[in-house]
């Protein structure tokens, strides 16, 4: 790094890498924190993204038409996808988080062969919308607007999420059905659909990053494994069920990610686990730990 406009490039890609990696991480948390769910085909749900970007949203000319198609269909697609995940995890619920895990796991499996038997194994890259392919001057550097974008639509999906949990009738429900669902089904509200609706919003956002990422990462069948590492890295040191954990989780390994590669290349990768580790030395339970992921 030689100046300030490096540095600053440098921090804008840290966070928007963070912010592509809150979108889907947000989901898995409250998934795993909130429902007490172990989805590892979380990482597959957000591949599915990326190709609907790569089939709908414009390879190497896009249109906003497309875009819109392409988000609209992943979050109709996620919603699905989430309930009828829930419902074949449903009979696991009781059985703890190892068989989850096989089933998940095993669904994830599925989802990427499939992915890459329709796509092909090639990498692909996504066209931005028209008019956020340009690039801007911001202290003293060019840089893209799409991922100026992308860090703004972080920011919205966060504090829509941080409201809809905290500050509504809705999250209210979500909140008591964690902390006693017995009780919230003695006031005649179904648990189920509580947790149905809940798992598919979640998967519905992990479906949406990975049309987000599209012309950032790009779409590969090998992303679904590398972005369900990171995010699980994530709900390590943000803590299980915190959305502001998530965020600022998301944040670091953004930032440690994209500063590794600049400063240590070849200790990079290294660099992000070695943030969990010295998290969990300090901090078992995250940063940001919900009362209720504590409590399990």
């Amino acid at each position: 790094m030689n100046s300030f406009g490096d540095l600053l490039g440098i921090l804008l890609n840290g966070v928007a890498t963070g912010m592509i990696l809150f979108i889907m991480a947000v989901g898995l948390t409250v998934i795993f924190g909130l429902l007490d769910v172990l989805n590892l085909a979380h990482g597959s749900i957000f591949l599915v993204g990326s190709y609907i970007g790569y089939a709908l949203a414009g390879q190497r000319v896009a249109t906003w038409g497309g875009w819109a198609m392409a988000l609209v269909v992943a979050l109709v697609l996620g919603v699905v996808i989430g309930v009828l995940l829930m419902l074949m995890l449903r009979p696991l619920r009781r059985r703890g988080h190892l068989d989850q895990a096989v089933l998940t796991l095993g669904l994830a499996l599925v989802i990427t062969e499939l992915l890459a038997e329709i796509f092909g194994r090639d990498d692909h890259g996504v066209a931005p919308p028209p008019g956020l392919v340009d690039s801007v001057e911001l202290g003293g550097i060019t840089y893209p607007v799409y991922r100026l974008v992308v860090i703004a639509l972080g920011a919205v999906v966060a504090a829509g999420v941080w409201y809809v949990l905290e500050r509504t009738s809705a999250g209210a429900v979500v909140r008591a059905t964690v902390a006693d669902d017995q009780m919230v089904a003695a006031l005649g509200i179904s648990v189920s659909k509580v947790r149905l609706l809940t798992f598919g919003g979640a998967t519905a956002l992990a479906v949406l990053g990975g049309v987000v990422a599209g012309p950032v990462n790009g779409v590969s069948t090998g992303l679904g494994n590398e972005i369900l590492l990171l995010a699980l890295v994530v709900i390590v040191i943000g803590g299980l069920g915190s959305i502001l954990g998530t965020l600022v989780g998301s944040l670091t390994i953004g930032l440690v990610q994209n500063f590794g590669v600049v400063l240590v290349p070849e200790l990079a990768s290294f660099l992000l686990f070695g943030a969990m580790v010295l998290v969990i030395l300090v901090r078992p339970q995250g940063l940001f730990a919900s009362i209720a992921a504590v409590a399990r």
